[in-house]
């Protein structure tokens, strides 16, 4: 029996007898006498040679395979890159692989991962963009540095490029940290500082703190962060920093204190942490107390102090004139009338630490103390007392006020009660009252107006009596006033008669 096979021009061939290998063929037609021949075919547009039994027809037909395949074998240290004309694979440790030849051109790499994970270079270039297994790509900008871990352990730093590294069975990773930020946060710095001085010398500045000391790092002439007692930290080369000891002085000097106080987002951040910060208005006065205890007055300006180990309070007080109104105060006059009340008063404060040590709430202490006075000045008054002298009150009040105060390093200007407001009804008869009283005082002078001129009308009769002339003027007087109203007057005969006839007139 003849048997036949045809082998296209982009398949190989492999001729087995009764399951044993006899050759590779070639693309063409091939005829062979008996029933046991076989023939297996591989498109060689699929590169890789996926050959049952591999393993044992190399140990007995290596010779004739190795002609048309590439073999790559790896041990369990190794791993390997085979290129496939364009395209890349990559093989695991303890791999055994093969490739036909010729029809794609195949080139193979082996790598010792004992020796070295990293990619070299000129692969990591080729392979850019090609997704393989086993193998982890990192790309580095210029801004960054990148820190290579191998089993969470720190390699060595990469410099800005591409990298690639084999993860087959060890843990591989790349923290990239910033250059552009003077201070980032460094993967467990206390054991780069530790571990690896190396690359500590060579990149990074220590800031290493005693218990008394604080540090201001500042990158390119800015402050950038503020270190607290025993801090480590590290920082790229570059920065500039200040330790200062705050052992014997925690106050911090005015160029100093305004430069961190600035009002610049970051720089107020950072004061607002590690400082603390009195600014003491014109006309006002500060107090410091440290742990508790009284230190000194402030002046007028702008004071600051660290804060690490100090318990600092810094309460300002208005050494000016001010008001304090007291309003509404609902009392009862002795005579049990109900009034209501505003009071108004004008201190100052002279001694503030007098005053701080013993008032908690000054204004407080000031309106309870002029609410007692002045139910106790108006308690002990009569309406009328009230109505006729307000001033009384006041001066009743001020005197217990300022003895009430003197004790407290506050001096009390003035006090004064600015209105007495009355209920509705007695309002109303208060009203009713005045208008009796004004009513009555105008009968008197009414009375005494009467009285007066009924007086002078009988002395100007007495006169005229006696003296002729007189009655003549008068007369004329008279005469004069009838004038003045009369538009036309006819004289008929002597002035003598015309006054005589009136006279006689005025007589019927």
């Amino acid at each position: 029996m003849w048997k036949s096979f045809y082998i296209k021009p982009n398949e190989i061939g492999i001729l087995y007898n009764r399951s044993d290998f006899k050759k590779i063929l070639q693309p063409g037609t091939y005829t062979y006498f008996g029933r046991n021949w076989q023939v297996k075919t591989y498109d060689l547009n699929e590169p890789e040679a996926n050959i049952e039994n591999l393993e044992l027809l190399l140990r007995n037909h290596g010779s004739e395979l190795h002609e048309h395949l590439v073999i790559v074998r790896t041990t369990f240290k190794q791993a390997a890159l085979v290129r496939l004309g364009q395209n890349w694979v990559s093989v695991k440790p303890n791999q055994l692989r093969a490739f036909w030849r010729g029809f794609i051109e195949v080139e193979t790499h082996i790598f010792d991962l004992e020796e070295n994970l990293e990619l070299p270079g000129n692969f990591v270039q080729q392979i850019r963009g090609i997704s393989l297994f086993g193998l982890n790509k990192f790309q580095i900008s210029e801004a960054e540095i990148g820190l290579l871990y191998v089993q969470n352990n720190f390699v060595r730093p990469l410099q800005p490029g591409e990298y690639a590294f084999w993860n087959l069975d060890k843990n591989i990773a790349v923290n990239k940290v910033s250059r552009i930020i003077p201070n980032p946060d460094f993967p467990l710095p206390d054991v780069l500082i530790e571990r690896h001085p190396d690359f500590v010398a060579a990149y990074c500045e220590i800031v290493q703190l005693q218990n008394n000391q604080v540090a201001i790092v500042r990158y390119q002439g800015k402050v950038i962060v503020i270190l607290a007692p025993c801090d480590r930290k590290l920082f790229w080369q570059g920065v500039e920093v200040e330790v200062i000891d705050i052992g014997t002085d925690a106050k911090l000097p005015q160029h100093l204190a305004a430069e961190l106080v600035s009002g610049v987002p970051v720089t107020y951040t950072l004061s607002h942490n590690s400082l603390h910060v009195c600014e003491v208005p014109p006309q006002h006065v500060g107090l410091l107390y440290i742990n508790q205890e009284f230190q000194t007055q402030l002046q007028p300006g702008l004071h600051a102090w660290w804060i690490f180990g100090h318990n600092l309070q810094t309460p300002v007080f208005d050494l000016r004139q001010q008001n304090l109104e007291i309003s509404g105060q609902d009392i009862l006059s002795k005579d049990k009338v109900p009034l209501r009340l505003n009071l108004t008063a004008g201190y100052r404060i002279v001694d503030p630490l007098q005053a701080k040590n013993t008032l908690v709430d000054i204004p407080g202490y000031l309106y309870k103390e002029l609410q007692f006075a002045l139910r106790g000045a108006v308690g002990e008054k009569t309406l009328d007392a009230l109505l006729e002298d307000k001033g009384a009150v006041d001066i009743s009040i001020s005197e217990y006020i300022r003895h009430k105060t003197s004790a407290y390093g506050i001096e009390v200007d003035s006090v004064g009660v600015k209105d007495i407001i009355l209920p509705g009804e007695i309002k109303t008869i208060l009203s009713k009252v005045v208008e009796a009283e004004k009513t009555a005082q105008a009968n008197v002078v009414r009375r005494r107006e009467e009285t007066a001129a009924t007086r002078s009308m009988l002395n100007t009769a007495r006169v005229m009596e006696d003296n002729p002339v007189a009655l003549r003027l008068k007369e004329l007087e008279v005469l004069e006033r009838i004038a003045e109203k009369i538009e036309k007057i006819q004289v008929n005969g002597s002035l003598d008669s015309i006054l005589t006839d009136l006279i006689r007139m005025n007589r019927e």
